[in-house]
């Protein structure tokens, strides 16, 4: 399955773990659609790991464990698919599952036609409880031969946790989207680990198989699995931004039965969306600002020739930006500028003697969306 912007859509894990049930889904399903999220290409309803019974039936299949889900696995897809919404399921490449749930290990082609006759739109593969032989490579190139030999159009979401030199053969595996990082927790500090990560892998992501920094954290404020401390809403708004500017999948991973208003307004934020949903697909790439690996500067060129610009300050201070527009494509002498606005305040910028300047707060981001004019 080739997609072309990142998958967008709700995960189970960050909040609810092995707390998972039909309701639940459905529930979520519904606030999805009703809040607009849905047609905000939040699409991916994605049941993470917990949801089957420890054991597989007498014919080696997966089985739904009852009380989650008392009608099963195939009416759950329906629903969802009735909807509008697709649905997403979780397995592994060990011999159980992260959280000791049977996993895939040499089951692959069963399990692939289980999830496809399930009506499954993306399989999240995960990486534990695998043997030394064969390797985690080998061991995704099966998943995504059967997947491929599924008879359904499943989308392959590889979890390796960027282990192993994954960014070097993932492509080779099928997979449409990769995991890039470790588990990503509700802290600034998980947040900007996991952004520094990206630093030596951009040129390893982009169509067809996108960087996953791992799902979003945005509204959880210390709540659910990987509550911890919790961010303030700049902290989640810099951790969104940077997340559509590098074009990852964004799984929202809030309960998002409960969102309060700044949630809602960051994950919808339609110029930040417009950059990661932008079908041209030309790869981030990033430059640190006076090398300082805590003040990296994203810039990603657009499909309509625009400039996403964004200015992450990670340190304890405030930092002074400055950008020369030659490093962004426009020479100082070449008769033009760029102008844009900040995509979360509107304020404009433009760049004067060839040069963009922005005083940037702690903790926090700015990200503008520029357009090369004439300079006179």
């Amino acid at each position: 399955m080739t997609i072309h912007t990142p998958p967008m859509g709700w995960n189970t894990w960050n909040t609810f773990a092995k707390d998972i049930n039909e309701d639940l889904i459905l529930r979520s399903a519904d606030v999805l659609v009703e809040t607009g999220l849905a047609a905000a290409e939040y699409k991916y309803v994605v049941v993470d790991d917990c949801w089957s019974l420890r054991e597989r039936d007498k014919n080696g299949h997966l089985v739904a464990d009852p009380e989650k889900f008392p009608h099963g696995m195939k009416y759950l897809a329906d629903e969802l698919h009735r909807r509008g919404l697709k649905f997403g399921m979780y397995s592994c490449s060990g011999a159980l599952t992260c959280a000791e749930y049977p996993g895939s290990l040499n089951r692959e082609y069963l399990d692939a036609r289980t999830f496809a006759r399930w009506g499954v739109d993306l399989l999240k593969y995960d990486y534990c409880f695998r043997p030394q032989s064969p390797d985690g490579e080998t061991l995704f190139r099966r998943m995504g031969l059967a997947l491929a030999n599924s008879g359904r159009d499943i989308l392959f979401s590889g979890c390796s946790w960027g282990a192993d030199d994954t960014p070097k053969w993932i492509g080779t595996t099928g997979a449409g989207m990769w995991r890039s990082t470790p588990d990503i927790f509700d802290s600034f500090d998980s947040i900007k680990d996991l952004i520094k990560r990206q630093y030596g892998i951009l040129p390893y992501g982009g169509v067809g198989c996108f960087n996953d920094m791992d799902m979003l954290v945005v509204g959880m404020h210390g709540k659910g699995n990987v509550g911890l401390k919790g961010c303030t809403d700049d902290e989640y708004r810099l951790h969104f931004a940077a997340w559509c500017l590098l074009a990852s999948p964004l799984m929202i991973g809030c309960d998002v039965r409960n969102m309060d208003e700044t949630t809602y307004a960051i994950l919808t934020n339609k110029p930040l969306l417009a950059i990661s949903q932008d079908t041209r697909g030309n790869r981030p790439y990033i430059r640190r600002f006076f090398d300082c690996d805590d003040l990296p500067i994203v810039v990603r060129i657009l499909g309509n020739g625009d400039v996403a610009l964004g200015l992450f300050n990670m340190t304890e201070g405030n930092a002074n930006f400055w950008v020369p527009a030659d490093d962004l494509g426009v020479p100082v002498f070449s008769g033009k500028k760029l102008v844009g606005e900040e995509v979360y305040t509107g304020k404009t910028i433009e760049s004067r003697n060839g040069v963009l300047l922005d005083k940037v707060p702690p903790h926090a981001c700015a990200v503008y969306r520029l357009r090369v004019v004439n300079a006179k």
